[in-house]
């Protein structure tokens, strides 16, 4: 950050920013491919875990060589004839919508912060300090609106009262929403971030200057 401004690249290093979140979105991509293989080996563990009843134990076992090999072998792609599966009127849209925009927050608090910083250079430090005002957004969200209406969707899916493909259509928009967020809705609110964090910072500056 201190050599963009010195160099006056505060335009190109923004730039930079935004590949980086690009670079999300392909992780994104990657996380979704990788889903089925990483469930399969969370339900192997689960049941090691029952076995061992410890972190360590549940490790020594992972890297034992057979072990290492069903792990290896277990690796599986998503099921193209799964997504007839997926039923969008079954959760509730708000839900989805509110996933995606958090999402997408998460993904641009700390660099709105560091870029609102190389545009401030005198309040740098203090703009570096305020993806929380960003973040915070986000994180509001995801403990009132989603994290809540996510648990009582498996609720109800543990008690019988939902279908199993109700998870997995969840699961399906949730990770349809971080693909969204981070592709689209991020480089969108990127700069209205980073002027909001520059607004908070020159009133924080005006307020506590003696």
């Amino acid at each position: 950050m201190d050599s963009a401004i010195k160099s006056g690249g505060a335009i190109s290093l923004i730039q930079s920013f935004r590949y980086i979140i690009l670079a999300a979105f392909i992780g994104n991509i990657l996380g979704a491919i990788l889903i089925p293989w990483g469930a399969k080996i969370f339900e192997k563990g689960i049941y090691v875990f029952e076995e061992k009843a410890s972190i360590p134990g549940l490790f020594r076992e992972a890297i034992k060589w057979k072990n290492f090999k069903v792990i290896i072998t277990s690796f599986r792609l998503p099921n193209i004839h799964s997504v007839k599966e997926i039923h969008w009127q079954k959760i509730p849209h708000l839900f989805i919508y509110l996933n995606c925009f958090m999402v997408s927050v998460y993904a641009i608090g700390v660099l709105a912060s560091l870029a609102a910083g190389v545009l401030l250079p005198d309040l740098r430090s203090t703009a570096a300090q305020l993806s929380g005002i960003v973040n915070g957004i986000a994180t509001v969200l995801l403990v009132i609106m989603v994290d809540p209406t996510g648990a009582h969707i498996v609720d109800k899916i543990v008690k019988g009262e939902r279908s199993a493909d109700d998870a997995r259509t969840m699961v399906f928009y949730l990770v349809l929403g971080r693909i969204i967020g981070t592709l689209i809705i991020s480089q969108i609110i990127f700069w209205p971030a980073i002027n909001y964090i520059m607004s908070v910072t020159k009133w924080v500056a005006k307020i506590f200057t003696f």
